[in-house]
């Protein structure tokens, strides 16, 4: 990577590692972060309980302080971390449950890993690292090598390599490695074995960047079907053949080998019963440090089951259509929108004449047979006879996704389905059209949904003029049903 001056400005703005080194909180991030999942290599961990394990952690420091240093409840600061502009923790929600769920960003994981190497080292080991890369340039270049005379000769070499040494150990001349050796090797099978446990994370985080840009792919087709089917699964299985996805495979082969887990046992009880290695106090968790491998493993494999599984629904016919069609709206609102705010000079007043006036956002969706007329469906915004700020209806609001994302999977726990209308009256909404468009959003997105052309719902919610008087308005669209 080059690390020229524009590269590391953005980096300064916009890699959440970076954010994380240069907060004010930096200290209690880290600290905490390290201890609740690092240390003892927890994946994933509810919202209530990592909120209960840093209302202590706060308690303990804010307890004999004159003023409080943190005086915010631990879950605001855990939402404030995984906010966008921090990225420090991962929020989501598990299949079937609305209890949040938090982990470790690849970032964080990186900016933690690099503080602990600014401690001073008592002793620092390069000669394992030297074998090491010898080691690997010797793995490339004879497993590239396509000549089978010089692969033959290489092998000869070996074994009389081997027939030397076994030679001068039946000699009695056994050479073993001094003290120094085995500290410097065991400090180094460490840091690999911390890294590899770090790299995890980053591997799963890549899977889902491979998810999205295939998701991306799907969404933003503009051709049929069949075309995109074929384009889709002539690259099947875009994740396990990546680089990425070849590499996890190799490993996870590898270590699912009972014969190489109990071969990973014998050696680390033997190498940590050595007096050199004892000295340096090694942690506990080493013993078992190939099962949180595994633990790892398995983890990253759940979640690429997962986007699998979803990719999969993803691309069923009837989750295709109605994709297509909310994300029809949703262009046809942002159309419309776009066109009646530079249409609209800026200051003006604009008045939505009449009792039931209405703005039309046709949105047009092909039915199956060639035959058939398309189908327009509207959504129209009404209000009373009275004056309308432009600018109002283009005011930037923020919506909790998240929330609105909790409220459909509460009611899909209670009932096989709900209509978005039954939604909003059971949840007001308080965004006005920028909550209702959210919806639609997650519906195209997230959550299975049907669209009903032969109804059409109107849903209703309530705002305030610039003056402060209430004002109902409302939505009209064909009816919108999330369903399990």
């Amino acid at each position: 990577m080059n690390l020229d001056y524009t590269t590391l400005t953005a980096l300064r703005i916009h890699h959440p590692a970076w954010r994380l080194l240069n907060s004010p909180h930096a200290p209690l991030v880290a600290s905490f972060l390290q201890h609740a999942f690092i240390a003892p290599n927890v994946r994933v961990m509810a919202a209530a309980d990592l909120a209960e394990m840093l209302e202590d952690a706060l308690y303990a420091l804010n307890e004999g302080q004159a003023e409080k240093l943190f005086p915010k409840p631990a879950l605001d600061y855990l939402n404030d971390w995984a906010a966008p502009d921090k990225g420090w923790l991962r929020k989501f929600y598990r299949p079937g449950s609305d209890e949040p769920q938090f982990d470790l960003t690849p970032a964080t994981e990186k900016a933690i890993a690099w503080l602990g190497s600014l401690s001073e080292r008592s002793f620092v080991g390069t000669e394992s690292r030297l074998l090491t890369l010898f080691d690997l340039l010797k793995q490339m270049s004879e497993g590239s090598e396509a000549d089978p005379a010089r692969r033959i000769a290489e092998l000869h070499k070996k074994r009389d390599e081997i027939d030397a040494e076994i030679g001068r150990v039946m000699s009695g001349d056994v050479a073993l490695l001094d003290e120094t050796a085995l500290k410097d090797r065991f400090q180094q099978f460490m840091q690999l074995a911390r890294e590899l446990l770090t790299d995890f994370r980053e591997v799963e985080q890549n899977f889902r960047l491979l998810d999205r840009r295939v998701r991306e792919r799907i969404a933003l087709w503009e051709g049929a079907k069949g075309a995109l089917l074929e384009q889709i699964m002539g690259e099947r299985d875009a994740i396990a053949d990546s680089d990425q996805g070849r590499s996890f495979r190799a490993f996870w082969d590898f270590l699912m080998s009972s014969r190489r887990q109990e071969e990973l046992s014998a050696l680390l009880e033997r190498v940590l019963a050595l007096a050199p290695v004892a000295e340096l106090k090694p942690d506990s968790r080493t013993r078992r440090v190939h099962y949180d491998w595994l633990e790892a493993g398995e983890h990253t494999l759940r979640t690429v089951a997962q986007l699998s599984q979803q990719l999969r629904r993803f691309l069923d016919d009837q989750a295709w259509l109605e994709n297509r069609r909310i994300m029809d709206i949703l262009h046809g609102i942002e159309a419309k929108a776009l066109a009646l705010r530079s249409a609209q000079p800026a200051g003006e007043v604009m008045r939505i004449p009449g009792l039931a006036a209405e703005i039309e956002l046709p949105m047009e969706r092909p039915l199956h047979t060639p035959a058939s007329k398309p189908v327009l469906a509207d959504i129209a915004l009404q209000a009373g006879d009275e004056m309308l700020d432009a600018a109002a209806l283009y005011t930037q609001v923020t919506v909790d996704r998240a929330q609105l994302a909790r409220n459909i999977r509460q009611a899909l726990q209670a009932q096989a389905q709900i209509t978005l209308r039954e939604l909003s009256a059971a949840h007001p909404l308080q965004q006005g059209l920028a909550e209702l468009i959210a919806y639609l959003q997650l519906g195209s997105e997230t959550y299975k949904t049907v669209v009903d052309e032969s109804t059409t719902d109107i849903i209703r919610w309530e705002t305030k003029t610039t003056d402060g008087a209430p004002v109902q308005k409302q939505a009209r669209l064909p009816r919108v049903i999330f369903v399990k």
